[in-house]
């Protein structure tokens, strides 16, 4: 910062011109004398504020003491009331714009984030994700029972009439997985095709249907979540639909184990997207005592967290529907895998208690 005008110097100066411009003179020597008086006053708590900021944009926190740690807060307020009236009184352009830059830094250090990525992952998963999943709890047992309800009336539809199962099943899965197929084709569709090009076809559709209705269930819940819960039970009519085809050649079990190496993390993905979305819907309909806004905010972060999660359980799914489903060639194989991924999201979710909150 600048060492001000000396106030004398132009004191002095004022007897060589008019009344009017020694009056002008002496009104920045006025404003000179204020500005240096309240610099003067304030400087050392500014300089005291720059040296804790910079110990901390160093790495050093740890040498800073807990008196500077208590003073940081207060500092940087008096910092930022300084210079609002610097800005007010016209102070000195090169103080201005130091004061300025040091409030910028200040409100990283007492504001900003304090957590890297690999600090947020950790609270994450290591119970973040989980809490926010445990607070839907009353919305997973709703979805869940859409998605039961849906798989029912899928089956229901389809038994009374195999034309819907043109309607309930997407172009692009049906190929051979058509009413009136044998036992031997229906078969051959969920074993030894690790090379062949339909499955992967299948396989693809299945995750890219199942991918849409996860993300649409989330992002509908904002009106009072019923597209959400329709969503939910549209989607498992076509697991009904599955299921009554199969189940009339005999090969329930070998189509659940085939459903199940992938199914039970892209189903449970859905299930918490729904929860989610209703959970918004929810909050917006109910929003008890607060703001219907401020409810809704307070749900989205919840079901926006949650959402994170989603996507890596897609993610997750993929993987073991591009891989393990295809390494794995015998139903007692598919169900345990499957079964395991079951077990391990349930206990992750509500069993295992981590360290860390929900946002």
């Amino acid at each position: 910062m600048s060492e001000p005008m000396t106030p004398g110097l132009l004191g002095r100066l004022g007897g060589w011109f008019s009344p009017a411009a020694s009056a002008d003179i002496a009104a920045a020597e006025d404003a000179a004398l204020r500005s240096d008086r309240f610099r003067l006053e304030r400087e050392s708590e500014w300089k005291r504020l720059d040296a804790i900021v910079t110990r901390i944009e160093r790495g050093r926190l740890r040498s800073l003491s807990d008196e500077d740690l208590l003073a940081l807060p207060a500092l940087y307020r008096t910092a930022v009331s300084s210079l609002a009236v610097a800005r007010e009184t016209s102070l000195d352009a090169e103080t201005l714009a130091w004061l300025e830059v040091l409030t910028r830094r200040a409100w990283f250090i007492v504001y900003g984030p304090r957590a890297g990525l690999g600090d947020w992952l950790l609270r994450f998963f290591g119970g973040g994700w989980s809490t926010s999943v445990r607070a839907l709890q009353s919305e997973i047992l709703i979805a869940l029972a859409l998605m039961v309800c849906g798989t029912v009336a899928g089956w229901l539809l389809v038994a009374s009439d195999p034309d819907w199962y043109y309607a309930l099943i997407p172009g692009g899965m049906a190929d051979a997985r058509v009413p009136g197929a044998s036992r031997a084709v229906l078969m051959g569709t969920l074993f030894g095709q690790q090379g062949q090009q339909g499955l992967a076809i299948f396989a693809a559709a299945l995750f890219s249907n199942n991918a849409q209705v996860a993300i649409l269930a989330f992002a509908l819940g904002f009106a009072f979540g019923l597209p959400s819960a329709m969503l939910l039970i549209q989607n498992t009519a076509t697991l009904g639909a599955l299921l009554w085809l199969y189940h009339g050649q005999g090969l329930t079990l070998e189509l659940v184990g085939w459903l199940s190496v992938h199914g039970t993390t892209e189903l449970y993905a859905i299930l918490l997207a729904g929860a989610a979305g209703l959970h918004i819907g929810r909050a917006m309909a109910f929003p008890g005592e607060a703001a219907v806004l401020d409810a809704a905010a307070a749900a989205g972060r919840r079901a926006a967290q949650v959402m994170v999660g989603v996507v890596l359980m897609l993610i997750v799914a993929g993987l073991l529907e591009g891989f393990a489903r295809q390494l794995i060639d015998n139903t007692a194989g598919r169900l345990t895998v499957g079964s395991f991924m079951l077990v391990f999201w349930t206990a992750y979710f509500f069993v295992w208690r981590g360290a860390g909150r929900a946002s």
